[in-house]
């Protein structure tokens, strides 16, 4: 369970003569008021005898949270941090190299934005004037430059130092993201990552003093030419998060006109006083809000529920909460105080969806409205209905007994999105895909003003039906 913690993540390869003056240091570093410190210490399979250093320093601190590691095999820093992440349990992360050339009295300068809600991710710049730096090597400070202003233009950032391998992040999001560099590649990666996931980004100055080659530094002109490569790959890789939920609500994303179909088709049963269940990463918040008394967006993500902030939080009628269908209690604090409830492409998530359907009503007033999208027709269920987790598609006569079993009138039921339906049932069930294509939604979402023209008119069923349910007066 996620904790008020921070979890300070620590590659380890070969560094025998520092490491243990390292962890000295970050147990002694203070840190913000409220926050205790978990150590997760991944051993690549060093050479020397830097696990045991690390072993007796444990030994000597048994009142210190640290974790020790091993590897099988040597596979570089990268795959390190994806274990480290993976492990770790604290609210935020950060990534603590154990050559000293990055000083963990830094950690209260790094961790404040993150503190304060205004950012995802700090980055600390070895550049930004602040603190000391050692001067050293020209020609590799050049290359972190090119490097840095590569990723600028591909991630569309105006970083200083991407390079910087003091990056502290929310835990949640760096674990929603697949690390595919096995080395230095790391840096990009995870910087791109973090952009195209609209990540809110700050950058703090940092002391630094780095090491020479002859002290054992260990990155090369090998390493950059790779970051290379791996910030091409990952501005165009489709590898953006861990799940298929996620990943489908981000190619929605890609599909604002359709978007705006889908929310102009049930506006007008919308009232005053919305509430939405699963709003994801606000694509239909951002048609459906303007215009309300009251917007509460809900889901039970916490990747989600930063995207909602993030792009909500400062609208005056909005507000964001935490709630999982599934749990009565969470529909507690909203009982009776809405018009309207808007369920889109959630219902057939839930195993239980009469017992959410009894939940919903709940949330309405006397005469409220629950305006509910599903996707129509068992008999299209495939490949990507269980990649995202569909539990069933549905019927038109069975959805309407559903919502009257749970005590609503059914005022209307509506059908959608005729034409997806043939290239769904071909996606999911001959060629088994697990995924929508970006680029096939950006091609769809150009011709909807076209498939809004015919699509009542297509001979085939709908992907979807609408059912306009109200609470009785």
């Amino acid at each position: 369970m996620v904790s008020r913690q921070l979890s300070i993540l620590v590659p380890l390869y070969n560094e025998e003569e520092l490491v243990g003056e390292l962890l000295r240091r970050v147990v002694e570093a203070p840190l913000p008021a409220g926050l205790t410190r978990e150590i997760i210490v991944v051993n690549d399979c060093s050479k020397d005898s830097s696990a045991e250093v690390v072993a007796e320093f444990i030994a000597a601190n048994p009142g210190e949270k640290i974790r020790l590691v091993h590897h099988e095999k040597n596979s570089g820093k990268g795959a390190a941090i994806r274990t480290a992440i993976r492990l770790a349990e604290g609210e935020f992360s950060v990534i603590q190299d154990s050559d000293l050339e990055y000083d963990p009295n830094d950690y209260a300068q790094l961790l404040r934005p993150l503190l304060s809600g205004k950012a995802d991710v700090v980055f600390g710049s070895r550049f930004l004037i602040s603190g000391e730096r050692r001067v050293l090597y020209y020609w590799h400070s050049l290359a972190n430059h090119l490097l840095t202003t590569l990723c600028n233009i591909v991630s569309d950032l105006n970083l200083t130092d991407m390079e910087t391998c003091y990056k502290a992040f929310r835990t949640t999001l760096a674990q929603s993201i697949p690390i595919q560099s096995d080395r230095f590649g790391l840096e990009p990666e995870l910087t791109i990552k973090f952009a195209r996931r609209k990540a809110r980004i700050y950058e703090t100055p940092i002391s630094y003093h780095g090491r020479t080659y002859a002290e054992g530094k260990k990155i090369g002109l090998k390493d950059a030419f790779e970051a290379v490569w791996v910030i091409l790959r990952s501005k165009f890789t489709s590898q953006l998060y861990t799940d298929r939920g996620p990943e489908v609500l981000d190619a929605m994303a890609l599909a604002p006109k359709f978007n705006k179909w889908m929310a102009d088709t049930i506006a007008p049963w919308a009232g005053k006083k919305v509430l939405e269940i699963g709003a994801g990463a606000g694509n239909m918040t951002r048609q459906l809000a303007p215009k309300r008394k009251l917007y509460v967006a809900t889901d039970l993500d916490p990747e989600h529920l930063a995207l909602l902030r993030n792009g909500f939080g400062h609208r005056p009628t909005m507000r964001i909460a935490h709630l999982d269908a599934t749990v009565a209690e969470h529909f507690v604090p909203f009982a009776g105080q809405l018009d309207t409830v808007v369920c889109l492409n959630v219902l057939e998530h839930i195993e239980d969806d009469f017992g959410t359907l009894q939940r919903i009503y709940s949330l309405l007033e006397p005469g409220g409205r629950l305006l509910l999208l599903v996707p129509n027709g068992p008999e299209a269920y495939g490949a990507l209905d269980a990649a995202i987790g569909h539990f069933r598609r549905y019927t038109q006569p069975g959805l309407g007994d559903l919502v009257k079993k749970a005590g609503f009138e059914l005022d209307a039921m509506l059908t959608f999105n005729r034409v997806s339906y043939p290239p769904w049932r071909f996606s999911g069930q001959v060629m088994k895909s697990a995924t929508l294509s970006p680029m096939g939604m950006r091609i769809f979402d150009r011709l909807v003003w076209l498939f809004r023209k015919i699509d009542s008119s297509l001979p085939w069923p709908p992907a979807s039906i609408i059912a306009i349910a109200r609470r009785p007066d």
